[in-house]
């Protein structure tokens, strides 16, 4: 297991005048499966490439272990990368793909021949050594080129959007062999997504980028919880935002003053700032609840498992989900009651 440390990291790429990485500074535990979490171009591939080894850094300091590797070539770093669109040779078959890195290792046909079994089978396609890419599926390749990455017992392994490129089911297939394959080798994984949903199920940790710089790195649960923006909040599909401005325990707004009683409320702004509140965590017509205020319902969208409703209160509108199992039938019109818990808002800056 490696521990992975990126201080001030930089990467300004010749004639470009914005950085695409910009002072990008975290540490990965030894072990853990970390998410480089962010829209197209916010350099969270760059940064990849540059632990994988494959594009120097303009600046700062890449350590496994405490030991600085940022000029280290990349097949002596320790560090392999699974790419996008799998990279397998075509005219290979699967085992000689699965083997290669050991074959230039110059180990031993029988070694090689063993493990290549070994990986096939960790990967779950056991019987397929004597075919070639052509032959197989996506979500096959996928896993092929996984296999030929862990054959060489990495320090560090890296995935550049690894399930992209696959059907919704095949992607859940790949997320829990993805999670059950690094937990029994506790290889330190750092993985590159676009995906919330993916980077949520799948990381211990997520770093969160925009525009080339690192804007909240956390358990995945704090994004939805307690982020540090707006932006970053709208990324986790954050919609409800009110103007407030906190005092002390009390969040005022337009729409009435309330009781702020999250945890770990001694980070979130003091003075002017957003309120925010997932729409399932809002409640509709509690009895006798605090932090309660009334609207009325704008719009009603029936989604199976829940119901989604737009609700006008005062000047502003917020978003509210009940699951099925919810009693009572609220439709459109309906004048209603809600309630904002006062350990689930939330303060966050803008943009």
């Amino acid at each position: 297991m490696t521990q992975v440390n990126l201080r001030h990291l930089r990467k300004l790429y010749p004639g470009a005048q914005i950085a695409a990485v910009d002072d990008l500074s975290l540490e990965v535990p030894s072990g853990r499966l970390i998410a480089f979490l962010g829209p197209s171009g916010c350099g969270k591939t760059t940064t990849l490439k540059m632990i994988a080894g494959l594009i120097p850094p303009s600046g700062g300091e890449i350590t496994f272990d405490g030991q600085d590797v940022s000029a280290v070539p990349a097949e002596k770093r320790g560090a392999v990368m699974v790419f996008q669109n799998y990279l397998l040779f075509p005219y290979m078959s699967i085992g000689d793909n699965v083997g290669f890195g050991l074959k230039m290792r110059g180990e031993d046909k029988a070694v090689i021949k063993k493990r290549v079994g070994e990986m096939l089978e960790l990967v779950k396609l056991p019987d397929i050594a004597s075919r070639r890419p052509t032959q197989l599926s996506g979500g096959q390749q996928q896993r092929v080129a996984l296999a030929r990455a862990l054959i060489t017992n990495p320090n560090v392994l890296l995935l550049d959007e690894p399930l992209s490129n696959l059907d919704a089911h095949l992607r859940d297939e790949m997320r829990e062999l993805i999670v059950s394959i690094q937990r029994d080798l506790e290889v330190t994984t750092i993985f590159v997504t676009h995906d919330q949903e993916e980077a949520v199920l799948l990381a211990d940790q997520v770093a969160l980028m925009f525009d080339g710089e690192l804007k909240q790195y956390a358990a995945p649960e704090e994004f939805y919880q307690r982020p540090v923006s707006e932006r970053a909040a709208r990324f986790f599909g954050g919609v409800n935002f009110i103007p407030a401005e906190r005092k002390a325990e009390q969040i005022l707004t337009p729409i009435g003053d309330f009781s702020f009683q999250a945890a770990n409320r001694e980070t979130a702004p003091t003075g002017k700032a957003n309120l925010t509140i997932r729409p399932e965590q809002l409640k509709l017509n509690e009895d006798g609840a605090a932090n309660t205020v009334s609207g009325k319902v704008r719009s009603r969208i029936y989604v199976g498992t829940y119901t989604r409703y737009k609700i006008l209160i005062g000047e502003y509108e917020v978003e509210v989900i009940r699951t099925a199992d919810m009693p009572g039938d609220i439709n459109e019109g309906d004048e209603v009651r809600v309630t904002f818990p006062a350990d689930r808002m939330w303060l966050v800056e803008g943009g």
